[in-house]
């Protein structure tokens, strides 16, 4: 019974302080709209998630040996006002794709290999899902900016090992025993310290550990692991707004940012660091952009499940590098 109270009045005040954000924002007249998470239960449970070490963090390691993308100084004159991946290449499933990290801190798995398959997708028209469990897992030590699984890594050190090492395919939690790829991801979406669904249970009190495994966790799969190495690509890193709008018409890119308590709260709109300290450095993919209301954005596909923002995906202040959204951006090209 005690243990039923304590829950209760924890829930209580976890929904408290999202509320209190939520007020915040709404009496800034944001550009965004806010709304207490579904997806987490509280601040903490965000933090767990934030698994990307960008500048300035005790963790952070250079990616050297990468070319930087050169930028088209003429790129605004002839880009369209707006781009969005999903429907500019519908061949591409995969960039449609919402995935859930779960209760892992591996985003900079997932940003990065989520920007591998659908560059490589729109360069050669193969619609493959690559493993975000393999790169979780395999890419760590020195030649992964000493990335660690679900404690946290650096998404283009990720991409220049998939070039140079490579990834296998790999699906969902959901295509577990299906034989469709190699390797799906082992983790099952759940939500932090709220009502559960049969979608998305509770997630673990622990945080889950990715392991490297060098055979293909799925039995019916076709290939073996070291034949279903998929080592492509040029890894680059990208420097300015104006070179990111150029990589951005070959394709999406990966990119980190801070993410603070009011992100998590994100429904919908432009967003900006309204209020809240800094939580951590998340990893995403940035799939496009626009212009709504007179704001400028990138539109960016996040991995906390298609029920979060705007089914999966949010928009973010663009040309001011807005949470620090434009100091850390890679591309591979094919």
């Amino acid at each position: 019974m005690q243990a039923a109270i304590l829950a209760l009045a924890l829930g209580a005040a976890s929904a408290n302080e999202w509320q209190k954000i939520v007020d915040v924002v709404a009496s800034k007249n944001a550009t965004w709209t806010s709304s207490v998470p579904a997806r987490f239960g509280s601040v903490d449970d965000v933090k767990k998630l934030c698994g990307t070490w960008i500048q300035g963090h005790e963790k952070f390691t250079a990616t050297e040996g990468l070319a930087t993308y050169e930028a088209n100084p003429y790129i605004e004159q002839v880009m369209a006002d707006s781009l969005d991946w999903r429907t500019a290449a519908p061949q591409c499933t995969v960039i449609s794709k919402i995935r859930d990290q779960s209760s892992c801190g591996s985003c900079w798995a997932f940003g990065s290999t989520e920007t591998f398959e659908d560059r490589r997708c729109i360069a050669t028209g193969e619609d493959i899902e690559f493993s975000t469990a393999d790169t979780a897992g395999c890419c760590s030590g020195l030649l992964c900016g000493l990335s660690q699984g679900c404690g946290g890594g650096q998404p283009t050190s990720a991409l220049k090992w998939m070039a140079r090492t490579g990834v296998v395919t790999g699906g969902d939690y959901g295509d577990i025993d299906s034989g469709s790829s190699c390797m799906p991801y082992q983790f099952q979406p759940c939500a932090h310290h709220v009502d559960p669904t049969p979608e998305f249970p509770v997630c673990p009190e622990a945080e889950y550990k990715a392991q490297c495994v060098s055979t293909c966790t799925e039995s019916k799969y076709a290939k073996a692991y070291k034949d279903d190495k998929h080592a492509e690509g040029t890894a680059k890193t990208v420097t300015s707004v104006a070179a990111m709008l150029t990589a951005l018409q070959k394709g999406p890119l990966s990119a980190a940012f801070t993410v603070y308590a009011d992100f998590p709260t994100y429904t919908s709109g432009v967003y900006k660091h309204t209020t809240g300290s800094a939580l951590g450095g998340h990893a995403v993919e940035i799939i496009g952009y626009g212009n709504e209301d007179g704001e400028d954005y990138w539109l960016v596909k996040n991995s906390w499940n298609n029920q979060w923002g705007l089914g999966g995906t949010f928009k973010i202040a663009r040309g001011n590098d807005e949470c620090g959204m434009e100091s850390s951006v890679a591309a591979i090209d094919f």
